[in-house]
């Protein structure tokens, strides 16, 4: 019973968030399979890092689609978008755990950036 309830809650809260905070839960859920992807390497479980670090591309694919193309900024986020893509493919093909590392760091950037935007459009 408690797991349907948690459900129950992360839907509901899926569906109440705003944009600028399912944006920043995929940011997070990106994060979350890089690290599960590093964890599971670390147990030789090959399989496993694959399906996150595939988990993790989606996710990048996802937020390369949010982007409002009328703004200049754009085309930035785009092209960190494709080498954090590049990189996890690299990482995945090579199963290189300095390489899903390093896509982790750039999207906790971006996250963080993200973040940072958010809160001032917010005080404006």
């Amino acid at each position: 019973m408690a797991v349907n309830a948690a459900e129950i809650y992360k839907n509901s809260k899926e569906q109440t968030a705003s944009k600028e905070d399912i944006i920043t839960m995929m940011y997070d859920g990106a994060i979350k399979f890089c690290n599960i992807a590093i964890s599971e390497l670390e147990l030789k479980h090959i399989e496993n890092v694959n399906t996150n670090l595939k988990k993790a591309q989606r996710v990048i694919e996802e937020l390369t689609l949010t982007l409002d193309k009328r703004y200049p900024v754009s085309q930035d986020f785009k092209q960190v978008y494709d080498y954090i893509n590049d990189l996890l493919v690299q990482a995945n093909i090579k199963k290189d755990k300095e390489m899903i590392e390093k896509a982790c760091e750039e999207i906790r950037g971006m996250r963080d950036t993200w973040k940072e935007v958010v809160k001032r459009a917010k005080s404006s």
